[in-house]
């Protein structure tokens, strides 16, 4: 099956971009986008005195049987055994040829990146449903008990570090290593990610696929956005998803795991600038060894900018005690959640939309010999997005700065539970000019480059 041309011969690797396709200009765009975030800062500074966010029962409770059937054992094994197959289908596709025909890289990058962000969003933290490896590990334990998986407990102190390296090694693979698009690049990484997550989760146990896998903690950081939860009698309830933003878990590496998230995603946005494609170029020999170290270091700053400016703002506040100071970017992370799946969605969503097609199609004949397993070799993709640009790049405006206003009322609940009195309002101006900043940049790296 030979896909359709694409409605537009320039389109960048994850979408339109350029500010030929907003309706206002890039600069009103920009000015605009900073007043929105200091008018909702003021009015909510002023307006929302006391916190409302991380209350377990807030929340209208949904009919018994939607508890009912979410824990089901049989619904729940049949999810789980589906995406067993599927794993077991993608590694019939990872054994195929090494070409822009196979599936492999299309259902990694697009619908295992950013379709489980969507889904996780849509439904919370949806991996440990859909994890193959801790649904063989569910099982192995069912069978021979702690004898054969949780031989020790998982150590407190790692945290999310282990996660936080997965995480790290996988955009490092799709934004700065020499070919990610390439069959064996994706295969040698998922065997990596396949051996290391059942050796630690036969070693630690299920916490292991909970808080060091990389897919599931970044499963539960979208999640904290699902309008979907559970209250403290287990009942499946609705609620604004702003409540549980508190909830994240602050473990070590959780600031870490949400700059890589967002510092890899503002990279990704840099390097299809001009100046930048040119100076990492792809070529032959040393050129492409050096496109690699600069990609590598481009990748490493951007991660560390943010990690940095945002520890160095949620610590700028006077009046608390040494402790309280040192905790208190872990304490206030959650409000980067907003920002980062604000940026992904903009940043990702139309290859979702557009390329997800593709992958899902191409899933019907993994090998490249005619097969029809998924009977659509007669459909063809819809390039709706891109058949639409300003609706497209409106979309994504709104997304950034809906994203980082939500990050502003994050942040000032959470200067509310945790600043005292009178530091509650200047204790927020240094994250408030951050979010400022990072609101510029943002916007500017979608369509300024």
């Amino acid at each position: 099956m030979t896909p359709p041309a694409r409605p537009t011969d320039v389109l960048l690797a994850h979408g339109l971009g350029g500010s030929e396709y907003l309706p206002v200009p890039l600069t009103a765009v920009l000015i605009g986008g900073a007043w929105a975030l200091t008018i909702s800062f003021a009015v909510i500074a002023f307006a929302w005195r006391t916190p409302r966010f991380g209350r377990p029962d807030a929340g209208r409770e949904l009919p018994a049987w939607v508890t009912a059937a979410v824990d089901n054992r049989w619904v729940r094994g049949v999810i789980s055994g589906a995406a067993v197959v599927l794993t077991a289908w993608l590694i019939v596709a990872a054994v195929g040829p090494d070409n822009d025909e196979n599936p492999l890289p299309g259902a990694f990058y697009v619908l295992l990146w950013v379709g489980m962000t969507v889904l996780s969003v849509l439904l919370g933290p949806v991996w440990r449903l859909l994890s193959p490896v801790r649904t063989l590990l569910r099982a192995a334990r069912g069978v021979g008990g702690p004898r054969v998986v949780g031989l020790r407990e998982y150590p407190r102190r790692l945290g999310w570090w282990p996660a936080a390296l997965g995480l790290f090694a996988f955009v490092w693979l799709e934004l700065a290593s020499p070919d990610p698009s390439s069959v064996a690049s994706v295969r040698i990484w998922l065997l990596c990610y396949l051996v290391i997550t059942l050796v630690g989760g036969v070693v630690f146990g299920l916490r292991w696929t909970v808080d060091a896998d990389p897919f599931a903690v970044y499963s539960t950081v979208a999640s904290r956005l699902s309008p979907f939860a559970r209250n403290s009698a287990g009942r499946v309830i609705l609620r604004s998803p702003m409540n549980s933003l508190p909830t994240l878990p602050v473990l070590p590496g959780t600031v870490t795991v949400l700059a890589i998230l967002l510092g890899s995603t503002a990279f990704d946005s840099f390097s299809a600038i001009g100046f930048w494609q040119d100076l990492v170029a792809d070529g032959d020999g040393d050129s492409r060894a050096a496109a690699t170290v600069y990609s590598t270091a481009g990748l490493l700053v951007f991660i560390g900018v943010v990690a940095v400016t945002f520890w160095t703002a949620a610590r700028a506040v006077g009046g608390v005690q040494p402790n309280l100071r040192r905790r208190l970017p872990g304490l206030m992370a959650h409000s980067l959640v907003p920002i980062v799946i604000g940026y992904i969605l903009a940043h990702y969503l139309q290859s979702l939309v557009e390329q997800g097609q593709e992958a899902v199609l191409a899933l019907g004949d993994p090998l490249g010999r005619g097969w029809n397993v998924l009977w659509l070799s007669d459909a063809h993709p819809v390039y709706v997005m891109s058949d639409h640009p300003t609706v497209t790049v409106t979309l994504k405006v709104a997304f950034v700065l809906g994203g980082h206003m939500l990050g502003v009322a994050a942040a000032h609940d959470a200067s509310l539970r945790l600043l005292p009195r009178r530091h509650q309002l200047t204790g927020q101006l240094t994250m408030m000019v951050l979010m400022v900043f990072y609101t510029f940049l943002g916007l500017w790296l979608l369509f300024g480059g």
